[in-house]
């Protein structure tokens, strides 16, 4: 009997098996590329009557109660020229476009303000409209791609100043805040602000840190 071994013929389609880059069939849809990872490790910060970031970074300052936030970001930014707000963009060009475009363009004009100035290396503080995480996230992405570091600050009101609507999610917020979990988004920082605290930090400047002499 030999003992030669039989060869097995394997076809073309079970040789090249599975892939993940195998190439599409006809008609088949592609596949989503998924979202760049943004996450860091991000840790709380302590209030203080002032608070220091590095040149070119983003801050997003974020509180329940917009009359509010504009006043503190006016009162506190040394750098005037690096707030960018949804409202005050909206006022500018009211008039100037149709009113059922007013909201789009005033975020075409924000995101593109912002992009320049991130490229350039440039800081860049948005007043947020909302507490949603998804327009918190529009901004970190935006900054991400540029290796801009990422900051939050939630500005905290009374509870009667809070609408009903947003209490819950202020509330995660708060608590993802305070558990350092705002890292998983993308900012390298959060500080949370209430009380005192508000009334007491004095200036938000962008420098880079002491040199030791």
């Amino acid at each position: 009997m030999s003992s030669t071994p039989r060869s097995v013929k394997i076809s073309d389609d079970e040789r090249t098996g599975w892939s993940s880059e195998r190439p599409r069939r006809p008609g088949e849809p592609e596949r989503p590329a998924r979202p760049v990872d943004v996450s860091v490790r991000g840790r709380v910060l302590s209030p203080g009557d002032h608070m220091r970031y590095s040149p070119g970074s983003l801050v997003l300052v974020v509180c329940p109660d917009q009359e509010l936030r504009d006043a503190f970001c006016e009162r506190v930014l040394a750098d005037q020229n690096a707030l960018l707000s949804l409202g005050k963009i909206r006022a500018l060009i009211k008039g100037r476009v149709p009113d059922e475009q007013l909201g789009a363009k005033a975020q075409e004009l924000v995101d593109a303000t912002a992009t320049k100035r991130l490229a350039a290396g440039h800081s860049v503080v948005v007043a947020l409209e909302g507490l949603s995480a998804e327009e918190r996230e529009h901004y970190v992405r935006m900054a991400a791609p540029h290796r801009r570091p990422r900051h939050l600050v939630l500005v905290e009101v009374g509870k009667d100043r809070v609408p009903e609507e947003v209490r819950d999610v202020l509330g995660d917020l708060r608590t993802r805040l305070d558990a350092a979990e705002l890292g998983q988004e993308g900012f390298a920082t959060s500080l949370r602000l209430g009380g005192n605290a508000v009334r007491e930090l004095k200036r938000i400047v962008f420098a880079p840190p002491p040199r030791d002499d």
